[in-house]
């Protein structure tokens, strides 16, 4: 099966981040990135103007971040930005479903950060969470890990920042927040909510003599966290059906949180088969007596969770796990401690979907 490291979220000179499209493709071809998920605010600019597509080797998909006062929204498939004045999170859900993309909530969680210098408290990062998160139809999926904004709203003094910047592959090794992934399970055990990493990547910095100065350049900060796609075809060379099938991963939830400075994703795989049927990671069935099967390419201390709740351990990287009870079965995995895989659930529901 057919498989793409993406680097999501990142923002380019079209809205407010720093690099050129031609800047993000040459470090993604660097880094080895497959699929470059770009999401500038309030525009498709880069598609308009014949950037989304293949080169040489780096497939630029232009994603609109749909940005109200509130929450954000990256929206991938649609042929124009989302109008979304006066809209609820609702509506703007419905609004990129209605175009016939697919969604997810950027930064869900946010609650806002605030730095102490040195004892008055000024807020770095104002609250924008995602207000559809427990209502119906309100999202599609979400940005699990936000990888910048999240360690942002984590900083209490200059020093825990500076840190950060200094050690953030270390930092990113102890994984993604345990309440987001509370949150997140707690919205699986009833619905899909498909996952992905994102960077929130603007590299902010100043350009000088050519170059941008940034704490956070995107030679380092795209091997921070990738989403890991399985995809149903490979991609062809042909701009519409390349998108299609990416798009189609994403909404599928075929999708691996990865962290490439651990180690490759490629190969990867998590279904659960059962009366001569499978449901590959992402899906839905039936809760009927059943084996999930997890392959890996190289031996990782694995948990297997089941909403959200251990249910088996072991240090492998081939597993067979009778399972029969309903409910959303999620794998991480760690190598040496180190956090590298976190899978997006097989949901096996009471009946039948």
């Amino acid at each position: 099966m057919p498989e793409l490291s993406c680097v999501a979220h990142v923002h380019s000179t079209y809205s407010d981040g720093t690099a050129s499209l031609a800047e993000l493709l040459e470090t993604a071809r660097a880094t080895g990135v497959d699929v470059l998920l770009l999401t500038d605010h309030d525009t498709l600019a880069a598609r308009r103007e014949g950037w989304e597509g293949d080169h040489d080797g780096v497939f630029l998909l232009v994603g609109d971040e749909v940005s109200p006062k509130g929450g954000h929204y990256l929206a991938f498939g649609v042929e124009e930005p989302i109008a979304h004045r006066g809209l609820s999170a609702v509506e703007i859900a419905a609004a990129v479903r209605a175009a016939g993309g697919v969604g997810f909530a950027a930064h869900p969680f946010s609650t806002g950060g605030h730095m102490f210098v040195p004892s008055i408290a000024r807020r770095i990062v104002r609250p924008h969470g995602w207000e559809g998160l427990e209502q119906e139809g309100g999202l599609d999926g979400i940005e699990l890990w936000s990888v910048l904004t999240d360690a942002a709203e984590a900083w209490r003094t200059p020093v825990e920042a500076v840190r950060w910047l200094r050690h953030q592959e270390k930092a990113v090794a102890a994984g993604p927040s345990a309440r987001h992934l509370a949150i997140w399970d707690s919205l699986s055990a009833h619905r899909r909510v498909p996952a992905i990493g994102g960077l929130d990547d603007h590299q902010r910095g100043i350009r000088f003599r050519g170059r941008v100065r940034s704490p956070v350049p995107h030679r380092r900060s795209f091997n921070l966290l990738r989403t890991h796609l399985v995809c149903d075809r490979p991609l062809t060379g042909e701009t519409a059906t390349d998108r299609a099938t990416i798009v189609r991963a994403l909404g599928a939830g075929a999708a691996w949180l990865h962290c490439p400075i651990v180690a490759p994703a490629d190969g990867c795989r998590l279904w659960v088969e059962g009366d001569g049927s499978s449901v590959e990671m992402g899906g839905e069935g039936a809760a009927r007596p059943s084996v999930l099967r997890l392959r890996l390419p190289c031996p990782a201390e694995v948990r297997v969770l089941r909403d959200g709740k251990p249910l088996h351990a072991e240090r492998t990287d081939r597993l067979d796990l009778d399972c029969a009870q309903p409910g959303a079965y999620r794998i991480e995995a760690r190598i040496d401690g180190r956090f590298w895989l976190l899978s997006n659930p097989v949901h096996l529901r009471r009946a039948a979907p």
